[in-house]
């Protein structure tokens, strides 16, 4: 059986891997957009995580299976339709992630100073579209909106002391406008309350011990939640206390020696949901948030949050929106459910679609670690393998692979890269990263990586 994946992120890894691990003898091809491979795990990671990056090492013997095969530089749905795909392979899986963000909807979002978390996140990791986002870092107020992992990243990049950034793999323009940036107070702002954040205590506990950054709680925000907290799962048990235990704790004083800045702060709010992002005085830039007060109803992960009628406002110069990724569509021929963001499917097959199939954030909603995906991967090639085993999927008709795809791509004057031209990428980037003292040093533009590889 030949078997097509679209994306290389860990979704696509990860269903590869299952497929060649548990069938002998299925050929597996991989398409990505870009010349580079790897997704989110090279470009949403922090910079500062390099640990979470070594699965890179897994899909990396994945790539180099002799009956497996990487095709990047292939803009599925544009150089190549889904049908055409479907002609070329017994089965196709869609893993292609969630590539946009999720809208505020609020007036005011579209002023300068105002970025998405998705945007932000790019631009430091060196996505190739956001490599142009120059940031405006001049005020000395950031507020993020959104209580998860991704909010305490940008708020630890925006904070960490330059040599820490310095040995990470961040992009080298970001790195230079971190140096000159202003900001020195970061406030992260979700709607609900303390017990429905949604970062976990690695994180936290890795700003909390941020070097030359104090944390800035609100103790009259935990009051009674020890008792509430006691009969919680473990891990929301143990955040909570966490968060408590930093809100109670009395700030060190800084011994800051006389005419030396005031150290960098952070803090949490909650129950606070973003009205209006307010314009300066001359309308060019953002100037702060209006912010409605709200209350919960209902309890745990399922509390809702309902305004009060109360407003405040905040003051800052540069927001950030985290609430989330989301999945477009790719191609006329696949149902898609705009409402979720999702392909409709049932444990990864593609509902009314014989022989295609989805995993990861397109499958399911962008939420989840690695590990998440990986779990939710395996199922998808699970079903496909039984799908194979029992009969469903009709393969007595030889289907041409890649043969078929790449005539179709000539004709389109594409020009697919290899694993050994990412390969040569890698090194050139890695080389570039050692004269620096790095890692690597990224290459942000796809017309220098294609160079790279001579095409």
């Amino acid at each position: 059986p030949r078997v097509c994946v679209v994306g290389s992120g860990p979704a696509g890894f990860y269903t590869a891997q299952h497929i060649l691990k548990h069938h002998g003898g299925a050929l597996v091809d991989i398409y990505e957009k870009l010349p580079v491979p790897f997704g989110l795990v090279r470009f949403g990671v922090a910079p500062d995580h390099p640990e979470v990056k070594n699965v890179i090492n897994t899909f990396t013997q994945t790539a180099r299976s002799e009956r497996c095969a990487y095709y990047g530089n292939v803009t599925v749905g544009r150089d190549v339709t889904v049908p055409e795909l479907q002609r070329a392979y017994h089965a196709v899986v869609l893993s292609y992630g969630a590539e946009d963000n999720r809208v505020l909807g609020i007036p005011g979002e579209n002023l300068p100073g105002v970025y998405s978390a998705r945007a932000f996140v790019g631009w430091y990791n060196g996505v190739p579209e956001n490599r142009d986002l120059q940031p405006d870092l001049s005020c000395e107020t950031a507020l993020i909106l959104g209580h998860g992992n991704v909010a305490l990243d940008i708020a630890r990049i925006l904070l960490s002391p330059l040599q820490l950034l310095r040995k990470t793999d961040i992009t080298d323009s970001s790195l230079a406008a971190l140096a000159c940036s202003k900001v020195k107070r970061v406030w992260l702002v979700g709607r609900r309350g303390p017990l429905q954040v949604a970062f976990t205590i690695k994180e936290l506990r890795e700003m909390i011990n941020l070097p030359g950054a104090r944390a800035v709680l609100d103790p009259a925000d935990f009051t009674g939640l020890e008792s509430t907290v006691k009969d919680a799962p473990r891990p929301r048990k143990r955040l909570t206390e966490l968060m408590i235990k930093t809100a109670l704790e009395k700030p060190v004083e800084m011994q800051a020696a006389a005419g030396a800045a005031a150290p960098r702060e952070w803090g949490l709010k909650f129950q606070r949901s973003p009205l209006e992002v307010l314009p300066s005085a001359d309308g060019t830039r953002a100037r702060g948030v209006r912010m409605a007060l709200t209350r919960l109803e209902g309890s745990g992960d399922s509390a809702k949050a309902i305004p009060t009628g109360d407003v405040e406002e905040l003051e800052c110069g540069l927001v950030l929106s985290s609430i989330g990724y989301r999945s477009v569509p790719l191609d006329p021929a696949v149902p898609f459910d705009s409402q979720r963001g999702v392909i409709p499917n049932s444990s990864g097959r593609v509902e009314g679609v014989p022989g295609l199939y989805c995993s990861g954030w397109v499958k399911r909603g962008p939420t989840g670690v690695i590990i998440t995906t990986m779990n939710d991967s395996f199922d998808t090639a699970q079903a496909l393998l039984e799908d194979l085993q029992g009969g469903v999927l009709d393969t007595s008709p030889s289907r041409e692979g890649f043969g078929l795809v790449e005539s179709i791509l000539r004709s389109r004057g594409v020009r697919p890269v290899s694993f050994s031209d990412w390969e040569k990428i890698d090194a050139a980037e890695v080389a570039r990263g050692k004269a620096a003292g790095k890692p690597r040093e990224k290459i942000v533009d796809p017309a220098e990586m294609l160079r790279v590889i001579g095409h």
